[in-house]
């Protein structure tokens, strides 16, 4: 393939990359820009292939056949609750693809077509290494540890210690000095220094994150990739790879702001704050009443209203049970009933957690509506039915500056007439405090696992 094809091709990717992500901005086009997308990826890879300078299939080959076996067999037995971890889990890998582009690219400069009259490595080539290595590092080991609080392998609580501000600035001023090093003379060892800092800073700038936040944290990660892509793209001199780096990179940093804002904290503010952790126990919520009802005492309840908004939470996912819940409002619209969802932008623990939820079981686009457009609306509704939702609907965030959530838009559930809360037990979220939601007077705590709780309220209806 000539190299004007090949430009030619790879501009056609590109635009196929653009276009699905404005597919994936609205549910309604989301299939569509996910097929989009995945024609673009598959001229960008033929393109690729059909490079002359490829010197053997074999390998190329091998990893098409052990990595799509590996990843289809992972989309066919994945969870949807289990989604954010994994992606997670594949943001560390293109991390860690950054690292070995550029160790390669550091050992044989010359066929990667990097090298200078004097036989050294460019310094434009050093320099766009050292930034993508070092980015696709903090990446890999930041999403390890990622994956680990989402899998529960750890303890999502914040791991703070005296000193770890003072440590990562240390950490990063001496990962600097020695990338300005490798910069100006190409030496191994301070690009492998970068890259030893770069993976323990990925580690420590995560750990002190706690549950709470983890939907910034996926997001900003997936950020992260998309520029460590792009760095290594300049390397390998592929102006499709810094397309799509750049993409990637761009969109993750707007929906982390976009998370950030949902949160009323700035991207800062998430980093150093440790928030999301076990927060200060409550000693009274043990000893205070709730109002406990049955599947028939909702049923009655929601048969009688006019209007009803659910609130979905990370409980629902647990449960799987977003179908019976499209059961639910398929039996209270027969009956006349309006219903709505309203989704919190944190919600889950990633960003359009609950939206992907909610779309697997076919729930109409135009019921689902955000925070912002719903929440006017909770003192017009009969019923709020809360499903697994916990901080996103604690009024705790409007009343009490001193509580970790403090000043986080919230759904306003306590404006309904009747608020119907479905959970296990009394336990706070992951932001560790208690919800007087709970205790209201015009509130009922239905505990049960959410699906069988949602089932038993059909047949009640």
């Amino acid at each position: 393939m000539t190299a004007d094809l090949a430009a030619l091709a790879y501009l056609v990717a590109a635009v196929c990359f653009i276009l699905a992500l404005k597919g994936l901005s609205a549910p309604g086009s989301s299939r569509r820009g996910n097929l989009v997308g995945m024609i673009g990826m598959v001229i960008a890879v033929a393109v690729t292939i059909a490079d002359p300078s490829v010197m053997s299939y074999w390998w190329i080959v091998a990893g098409l056949v052990i990595g799509g076996g590996i990843g289809t067999a992972i989309a066919f037995n994945i969870r949807m609750t289990a989604m954010p971890q994994l992606v997670a889990a594949f943001h560390s890998l293109v991390g860690l693809a950054a690292v070995l582009v550029a160790a390669a690219a550091l050992y044989s400069p010359q066929a990667y077509g990097i090298v200078g009259a004097d036989g050294a490595i460019r310094l434009d080539s050093r320099i766009e290494m050292i930034l993508g290595m070092a980015i696709g590092a903090i990446t890999f080991s930041g999403s390890v540890v990622a994956f680990a609080k989402l899998q529960g392998l750890v303890s999502g609580a914040p791991m703070v210690f005296r000193g770890q501000h003072l440590l990562n600035l240390l950490i990063g001023v001496v990962m600097a000095a020695a990338g300005v090093w490798f910069a100006a003379d190409g030496n191994t060892d301070a690009f492998w220094i970068v890259a030893a800092l770069a993976f323990l800073i990925g580690v420590t700038l995560i750990v002190p994150i706690g549950g709470a936040d983890m939907p910034v944290v996926v997001s900003m990660l997936n950020s992260y990739s998309g520029w460590a892509a792009a760095g290594i793209g300049f390397t390998l001199e592929n102006e499709l790879l810094i397309i799509t780096g750049a993409l990637v990179g761009s969109s993750g940093a707007i929906l982390s702001y976009i998370m950030c804002k949902g949160m009323n904290r700035s991207f800062f503010n998430v980093i150093l704050g440790g928030f999301g952790g076990a927060g200060p126990v409550d000693t009274a919520a043990g000893q205070r009443k709730v109002n406990q009802g049955s599947a028939d005492d909702a049923a009655f309840i929601l048969q009688n209203a006019r209007k009803a908004i659910i609130i979905p939470g990370y409980g629902m996912a647990v449960a799987q049970a977003q179908h019976a819940l499209r059961d639910l409002a398929d039996k209270l619209k027969d009956n006349g009933v309006e219903v709505a969802y309203a989704i919190h932008p944190v919600a889950g623990r990633m960003p359009g957690h609950m939206n992907v939820l909610l779309a697997e079981a076919n729930i109409p686009y135009d019921e689902v509506f955000e925070l912002e457009e719903i929440n006017s609306q909770f003192a017009t509704a009969d019923v709020a039915f809360v499903i697994g939702a916990n901080d996103v609907c604690n009024p705790l965030a409007k009343t009490d500056p001193s509580c970790p959530i403090a000043g986080m838009p919230v759904l306003n559930a306590e404006n309904a007439a009747a608020v119907m809360v479905v959970k296990r037990s009394l336990s706070p979220g992951y932001a560790g405090i208690d919800n007087p939601l709970f205790y209201r007077d015009n509130t009922m705590m239905l505990f049960a696992d959410a699906r069988k709780m949602v089932e038993d309220i059909v047949k009640g209806l």
